[in-house]
């Protein structure tokens, strides 16, 4: 077997450092010698240059190792941060996404509220009104009670004075009867003698006439005033229904300077010819055109003319005939 003699040297120098200014220095020098055997015989040079090569090898394999291991970790890095950017951004986008649902559902909820906000304002005012008008029905509902309870008192005292007066109306109604009875059946010599007219009054044919004739115009009345004197008299101002009758009224309607007519039932009105019963003068011929304000009188000699309904005259009374 082959040895390898080794030698190695130690050389150990001392400073004495307690005196600068001295510069002696002790050197130890150790020498070792190591013998190694070999199972096969090799130079020296041999040797060194397999263990050079196999250092070279494991250094380019430890760069090797070294170089894919920074690799591989850059890979990891760079697939963490891959990832935690894909991350990163699928969270962005998911709230940014939030985010617009938000806002969208805020501005939503803003228009809500705005809309609720006119919604109550005008439900405020609408009540506010409501409030007053039921305050105002209130006060109306109010004065109604009073009225419907003075009304309840008028109607009993209206009601007690139709009773009084249907009390009273009947007393004259006996009276009317008893007068009528004595006007148109007069007493005579112990019993009643009937006649169709009361007296003063002139029968022909189914009606009595009554002519009033004044002297002084200021017992001559206006056509309403004569109309009422008549209705005093249980009859009404004369209604001329055909030829005989308008001869019979006119032949009685006496002509005397100081007598301008007498008043008949004829009025105008809307442009038209009424009597005091309604109906329309039959017979256009018997008198002039209609003027509204006017009345009829009737005259001996002229006939019927048209005269301001204020004019003062005498004036015809008609009613109806007691059959006997």
């Amino acid at each position: 077997m082959a040895e390898d003699v080794n030698y190695a040297s130690v050389v150990f120098k001392n400073k004495n450092r307690s005196r600068p200014e001295a510069k002696n220095e002790e050197e130890t020098v150790y020498d070792e010698v190591k013998v190694k055997k070999n199972s096969t015989e090799q130079s020296p040079d041999t040797n060194d240059k397999k263990a050079d090569g196999r250092r070279r090898h494991y250094r380019l394999l430890a760069c090797c190792l070294a170089t894919f291991c920074v690799i591989l970790l850059l890979g990891i890095i760079a697939i963490c941060v891959y990832i935690a950017t894909l991350s990163h951004e699928n969270n962005e986008n998911t709230l940014l996404e939030m985010n617009r649902n938000l806002t969208n559902l805020n501005n939503n909820l803003r228009e809500d509220y705005i809309n609720l906000t006119i919604q109550f304002d005008n439900l405020t005012r609408a009540f506010a009104v409501l409030e007053s008008k039921v305050t105002n029905l209130t006060a109306e509902k109010m004065n109604l009670t009073m009225q419907n309870q003075k009304l309840d008192m008028e109607k009993r005292n209206l009601t007690n004075q139709i009773n009084d007066m249907e009390a009273k109306g009947n007393e004259l109604n006996i009276i009317r009867a008893q007068w009528s009875i004595d006007a148109y059946c007069p007493r005579k010599d112990g019993g009643r003698q009937c006649k169709s007219c009361q007296p003063g009054w002139i029968l022909f044919k189914s009606s009595c006439y009554v002519f009033l004739d004044y002297k002084n115009s200021t017992d001559r009345k206006t056509w309403e005033e004569a109309r009422e004197l008549c209705k005093i008299r249980s009859s009404d101002l004369v209604v001329v229904d055909n030829a005989e009758e308008k001869k019979y009224v006119s032949d009685n309607s006496y002509d005397r300077p100081e007598n301008e007519g007498y008043w008949i039932g004829l009025k105008a009105e809307d442009g038209k010819w009424k009597w005091v019963d309604e109906s329309d003068l039959a017979n256009s011929s018997w008198i002039e055109n209609p003027t509204d304000g006017h009345c009829a009188i009737s005259h001996q000699t002229q006939g019927w003319k048209s005269v301001n309904c204020n004019n003062r005259n005498n004036w015809i009374c008609e009613q109806k005939a007691l059959s006997v």
